[in-house]
């Protein structure tokens, strides 16, 4: 599967990631595309451990059901997935100043390897290896920067 500890994906997505325009347009969803990349930064802090975000009570119910199926294939994450509110980005931000945060981020955690990556639990998830954590951060940036068509 891909995920962010392999170097050819990690390349993929940061070349992705410079396509983005001040003017990209959503495929879907709410965002724009600089709030967008500040909601995938926010989920990276989770990622190498910056936040800590508590376990969320319907992830404690339903994030072990769920779980097996995000990583079992590389089908990307459906279009308006729900989103922790601890993500939601509501103010207008830089897209210069939030992709190079991203940008920033994304090469900790890719090139950090395992030692970058956080034990604490994902808030919905629960539990979750380096590789899964790996998995999981692609999936969601992939999924944004398809949102905006790149």
């Amino acid at each position: 599967m891909k995920n962010l500890f392999d170097p050819i994906t990690l390349g993929e997505v940061q070349a992705r990631l410079a396509q983005l325009r001040p003017d990209s347009e959503s495929i879907w969803g709410k965002m724009t595309v600089a709030q967008a990349v500040a909601h995938c930064s926010a989920s990276m802090e989770w990622a190498v451990g910056e936040k800590r975000p508590p376990r969320m009570f319907v992830g404690r119910i339903l994030g072990a059901i769920v779980k097996p199926f995000v990583f079992k294939d590389d089908e990307p994450m459906r279009r308006n997935s729900p989103t922790s509110k601890d993500l939601i980005v509501g103010d207008d931000r830089s897209l210069d100043v939030e992709r190079a945060r991203l940008s920033g981020l994304i090469d900790r955690f890719g090139k950090g390897g395992r030692s970058a990556c956080t034990a604490h639990p994902h808030s919905f998830f629960g539990r979750l290896t380096p590789e899964q954590w790996a998995i999981l951060m692609y999936k969601h940036l992939d999924h944004h920067l398809r949102q905006f068509g790149v």
